[in-house]
């Protein structure tokens, strides 16, 4: 019997999200998960039919913890549409995904995992062309200069930033990585 409480539901997702971060898709097991979770041992297991449910459930979580909130993006939309507002929301961006560390690598994890798993993927595809897709809108209402093919060139090129930044921090300096976020935009959006 597949348990409903939201809220534990939620705890136990966050803490397969730890777990894939620290430990990686082979370490991710109910016991690791109650584990993390500080529950008791078969709790993870009263809560997700399979690992496979258990998976999905993480990558679709991740997305949802990654969302901006409301006040940032009012603050966004207020802000002029010129290349200082446009780098300032990038960097934003990058930062916020960054802070972010146990979620991304979280990510990556699954995004490997979901090469030999269909549900997975379909899930981690639906939610990444979502995310483009509502970027692209949000791009397209604010009135900020570059078309959607710069929004998706944006985000493929912060998207390898933020890997290299959480998995190999000492290849590029912080001042490196603000330097790079600016030319992209310069590059790419006011060329």
């Amino acid at each position: 019997m597949v348990r409903r409480n939201n809220e534990r539901r939620a705890a136990l997702v966050d803490a397969a999200i730890e777990v894939l971060a620290k430990d990686g898709a082979r370490g991710l097991t109910f016991r690791a998960v109650d584990t993390e979770a500080a529950v008791p041992p078969g709790t993870a297991s009263n809560y997700f039919a399979n690992r496979d449910d258990l998976l999905t459930q993480a990558g679709a979580r991740v997305y949802e913890r990654l969302q901006p909130d409301d006040e940032l993006i009012a603050r966004q939309r207020a802000a002029d549409a010129d290349v200082r507002t446009y780098t300032f929301l990038m960097r934003e961006l990058v930062g916020r995904v960054s802070a972010f560390r146990s979620g991304y690598l979280a990510l990556l994890e699954l995004r490997l995992e979901a090469t030999r798993r269909p549900a997975l993927r379909a899930v981690l595809t639906e939610r990444v062309r979502a995310d483009i897709d509502a970027n692209v809108a949000y791009h397209e209402g604010s009135g900020l200069p570059g078309d959607a093919t710069a929004v998706r060139l944006l985000y493929l090129a912060f998207n390898w930033l933020i890997v290299e930044q959480l998995t190999l921090p000492d290849v590029l300096s912080e001042a490196e990585r603000e330097r790079l976020v600016t030319a992209a935009v310069e590059r790419i959006v006011f060329p």
